[in-house]
């Protein structure tokens, strides 16, 4: 799966903050109860999940549980904990980290749906509907299909089951686009040539992607192409839980 440039920042601090910020209060240690040196490290797993998504928030609640048991309790610097106090604490650090980078997944989804309107508003809730549903993942596949022809003003759109082929420009999962690994400015420049990449995902497991055709001139606000990617996480789920559609 492929992530977004803020999500790939995320990647990379989620081990190493905690990492740091333990190491930090290895002075304060003898002096400041475990409980509370715990939910200063529960406060960078927060930032961390804020910043990325479930995926980094996850990671950073394994490495503060690891580091916390490391450096800030006894017997300091081994892995081993022999105060029963302190193993709650950790066991607790990590399941606060867990349970907040799935809220910080969730805030992300509601972020986007607070600033759209009542139309946009109703495509996402119409679409997740169909896919937690009983509709069947190709009639979620196509429903996404017409929103996103019709939210991006698009000459066309299709879908790809399967692995991917080539290296198309991609609409990334904060709505930014990028081409050859860059960032495109998108409103300076409008769409790059050829079809753009949006993929559909869930829980990290590739399940096809769809190839969009924009039109010339036409450039839609972040925040409608954070619709899109809304809505092409919706067919990802829909393919995850039944299963791709072979093509016709």
């Amino acid at each position: 799966m492929r992530f977004s440039p803020r999500d790939r920042v995320a990647l990379v601090a989620a081990p190493l903050a905690p990492l740091a910020v333990a190491g930090a209060l290895v002075p304060l240690r003898t002096g400041v109860a475990s409980t509370n040196l715990a939910l200063i490290l529960v406060v960078v797993v927060v930032a961390v999940a804020a910043l990325g998504n479930r995926v980094a928030g996850a990671v950073a609640a394994l490495s503060a549980a690891v580091w916390f048991d490391f450096f800030l309790t006894r017997p300091y610097e081994r892995f081993a904990v022999t105060d029963a106090n302190d193993l709650t604490t950790a066991v607790l650090l990590l399941a606060v980290g867990l349970a907040v980078s799935q809220l910080a997944a969730r805030a992300r989804r509601l972020r986007v749906m607070t600033v759209v309107d009542a139309g946009l508003l109703a495509r996402i809730h119409d679409t997740a509907r169909l896919a937690q549903g009983h509709g069947s993942s190709a009639a979620v596949v196509d429903q996404v299909g017409r929103h996103l022809v019709d939210i991006l003003r698009l000459r066309s759109c299709r879908f790809e089951y399967g692995s991917l082929l080539g290296h198309p420009a991609r609409l990334e999962q904060d709505g930014t686009v990028v081409v050859d690994r860059e960032p495109w400015d998108l409103e300076g420049r409008g769409w790059p040539d050829g079809e753009i990449e949006l993929r559909a995902a869930a829980h990290g497991h590739y399940q096809g992607r769809y190839m969009l055709l924009p039109t010339p001139g036409v450039v839609p606000s972040r925040q409608i192409r954070e619709v899109a990617v809304t809505l092409a996480d919706d067919a990802g789920a829909a393919l995850d839980t039944a299963g791709p559609v072979p093509e016709n």
